[in-house]
């Protein structure tokens, strides 16, 4: 793993939803006409998965703003 991360080679799991998806994940969810098992359906993915990608997008206007 040294060698690999001299190299820059270095990789981990590659994440589930795209950049993009995960705003619209954010952006559906602040809409309030889905649930977090709607979510999970919608995008394949499962519902702690839809949790850490919520606390990793910054959430409503206050987030616009900064």
């Amino acid at each position: 793993m040294a060698v690999a991360r001299s190299k820059g080679k270095l990789r981990g799991k590659k994440p589930k939803l795209s950049d993009r998806q995960q705003k619209e994940l954010r952006r559906m969810y602040d809409t309030d006409d889905y649930s977090i098992s709607d979510l999970a359906e919608v995008f394949s993915i499962s519902r702690p998965t839809v949790y850490r990608t919520l606390g990793r997008q910054p959430s409503g206007p206050a987030a616009k703003a900064a």
